[in-house]
C-alpha cells in the first residue's frame, strides 16, 4: 500500500496531486524491490538448486524415540545444547533418496563384536536390542560404496539411541576412490583435539537421538562415505544402527 499526499482532485491541482501519486507510488515499488534483494537467502542445500530445481523436504523417516530430552549431568567438553523441538525439514532437489539402501559397507575392524556390515544399510533404523554393529574399541570406521558417483546433499547416520550418550571423534568424508586417496573431503568434524589424525575439527559434541545426525553435503560429487568415532561417553566401543546417504546419480 501507498499514501498520497497533498492531492485535491476537486481542483485544479488534481494532476499535480496525479503527478505526487505517482511517485510516491514508484518509490514504494522500488523500497519493496530492494527489500527483497536485501532477503536473507538460505544456504547449501536448502538454496534453490542450479536450473531452478524445485526443492522438497528429504522423505526422511525416523525411528521411535526410546528416551526424551537431554541428559543434563553429562560431563562431555564441548557438548552441543539441547534443541527441544524436532529438526527443520532439511530441503534438497526432487527425486533425491537414500542411495546407500542395501549398498556394500566395510569397517576397520574386520570382526565386529556383534552385527555384521550390512546391517548399516538394511533400512532398520531401531534401536532395539541387536539393531546396532558393535565395533571394537578405539578408532573405528565405517565406508560405504554407493556403486558409483552420486550427487550427496547429505548423510544421516545413528550411532546408538537405545539410551543417551555422546560418541568421540565423529567424522564424516567423502571420497572418489575406496581408499579415500582422491579428492576427499570432510562434512563433519568434532574431533576438537585430532585425536583421530585426521585434522582438528570444529563441529560439536552432541547427545544421540532417534533423529540420528543429519550432516549436509552441498550436493557433492563422490562414491564413496567414510565415518570414524573413538568410543563414546558409555565405553570404548563403537556403535553404528544406520548409514543413510541422500543423493541422486550423477548424469
Amino acid at each position: 500500500m501507498h499514501q498520497t499526499v497533498g492531492t485535491d482532485t476537486g481542483t485544479g491541482k488534481g494532476v499535480e496531486g496525479y503527478m505526487n501519486s505517482m511517485a510516491v507510488s514508484v518509490s514504494v515499488s522500488a523500497f519493496t524491490a530492494l527489500m527483497m534483494l536485501a532477503m536473507p537467502v538460505p544456504t547449501a542445500a536448502q538454496a534453490p538448486a542450479a536450473g531452478g530445481q524445485k526443492l522438497v523436504p528429504l522423505p526422511i523417516v525416523l525411528p521411535q524415540p526410546m528416551f526424551e530430552g537431554t541428559p543434563q549431568n553429562m560431563k562431555v567438553p564441548n557438548l552441543e545444547k539441547p534443541r527441544y523441538k524436532a529438526r527443520d525439514p532439511f530441503l534438497a532437489p526432487a527425486g533425491v533418496v537414500n542411495v546407500a539402501r542395501r549398498k556394500k559397507v566395510v569397517s576397520s575392524d574386520v570382526a565386529p563384536v556383534m552385527g555384521d556390515m550390512s546391517m548399516i544399510t538394511d533400512g532398520d533404523r531401531t534401536a532395539e536390542e541387536g539393531s546396532e554393529v558393535e565395533l571394537g574399541p578405539g578408532r573405528q570406521q565405517v565406508t560405504v560404496d554407493l556403486g558409483a558417483m552420486h550427487e550427496i546433499y547429505a548423510v544421516l547416520f545413528w550411532h546408538f539411541h537405545r539410551t543417551p550418550r555422546v560418541y568421540f571423534d565423529v567424522v564424516v568424508q567423502i571420497a572418489d576412490d575406496q581408499a579415500f586417496t582422491r579428492n576427499v573431503r570432510t562434512l563433519f568434524n568434532n574431533d576438537h583435539d585430532n585425536a583421530s589424525g585426521l585434522g582438528a575439527g570444529k563441529d560439536m559434541n552432541y547427545v544421540e537421538t532417534s533423529e540420528g545426525r543429519l550432516v549436509d553435503a552441498k550436493g557433492s560429487l563422490a562414491r564413496y562415505v567414510r565415518l570414524y568415532s573413538n568410543g563414546n561417553s558409555a565405553n570404548e566401543l563403537n556403535h553404528y544402527i544406520e548409514v543413510e546417504v541422500f543423493g541422486r546419480p550423477v548424469k
